[in-house]
């Protein structure tokens, strides 16, 4: 198998420790495990054979993109909704209340001046915890705007400003030994036309480094309120040994001391479901192509 890839990580050893064969061309290869931006922006002008595959659909930002994939999640609600299937749209209530910024910038005021609160404001295409920040004082989003929205000058338009998407914190998680987690999950998606897609048995669970609190003196402090490993290495006493992870199976056998066996389980199966709803809400956006997989949905 020849492959080609741009990564110098886990990926390449693990096609190099499977024989494959590396090579730098560009049309000549089985595998091609790209960034995302050359599928965006070479992909449409590259004719590949039937055997080649490629790591990324051309529109996977539709899922992987914060406010793009809330779009599609409120857009399949709506739709469930009007088709009268109001049990699967309830379903779809998995996520808190989000808006994008700056364009629902007077909606999101609206909401914010009725219930109040403590939110959490996300760029749409920043990873590793970059640019996330817990805020509960309309002055606080106030100075993101004079630092972000105008920047540039009063000609700059809306759609070169950095976007983010905000949400209501959830401010009481579940923890384990007062931290908070998540879990890294990961997906396979072969197709979307059918939808065929297979959940990695595995995964791991990432907690944050110091115990939560929901003191609002605490509300900057992100080695408190992220999970990301980016984050979380960087804290004076973070244990390189275990990366701060604790793997699925551990994670489990914890929760079916604690909680039952049959708690455990219909935990896990929501969590499932909750995959493929969020699947089934850009099933129909995505572009579909024979050559095209993911297998870099973690779902986090």
């Amino acid at each position: 198998v020849r492959f080609r890839t741009s990564f110098s990580n886990t990926i390449y050893d693990v096609m190099k420790g499977r024989g494959w064969k590396e090579t730098d061309s560009e049309t000549d290869w089985d595998c091609h495990w790209a960034e995302r931006d050359w599928v965006y922006d070479v992909f449409d002008n590259v004719h590949l054979e039937n055997w080649q595959r490629l790591n990324h659909f051309r529109n996977g930002r539709e899922l992987c993109r914060k406010d793009l994939l809330v779009k599609n999640l409120k857009r399949r609600k709506r739709q469930l909704d009007r088709e009268g299937r109001a049990d699967e749209a309830e379903a779809y209530d998995f996520f808190p209340v989000t808006f994008v910024l700056p364009r629902e910038y007077a909606m999101f005021v609206e909401e914010f001046k009725r219930s109040g609160g403590v939110w959490i404001m996300k760029p749409i295409g920043s990873a590793q915890g970059k640019g996330i920040f817990l805020f509960s004082r309309l002055s606080e989003i106030s100075e993101w705007r004079t630092d972000y929205r105008y920047r540039g000058g009063k000609d700059q338009k809306e759609s070169e400003v950095e976007a983010y998407v905000v949400q209501r914190y959830i401010a009481n998680p579940f923890t384990i030994g007062g931290k908070k987690f998540d879990l890294r999950i990961y997906v396979l998606v072969t197709s979307f036309s059918p939808l065929q897609a297979w959940l990695h048995r595995s995964g791991f669970a990432r907690f944050s480094n110091s115990r939560y609190s929901s003191d609002p003196k605490d509300i900057a402090n992100n080695f408190m309120h992220l999970t990301n490993v980016a984050i979380q290495k960087t804290a004076e006493n973070y244990d390189a040994r275990s990366g701060g992870k604790w793997d699925i199976r551990n994670l489990k056998l914890y929760l079916v001391s604690q909680f039952g066996r049959e708690m455990v389980d219909e935990l896990f199966w929501r969590m499932q479901m909750l995959i493929l709803r969020s699947l089934f809400s850009v099933q129909h956006v995505m572009i579909n192509d024979k050559h095209c997989f993911e297998l870099s949905f973690g779902s986090d």
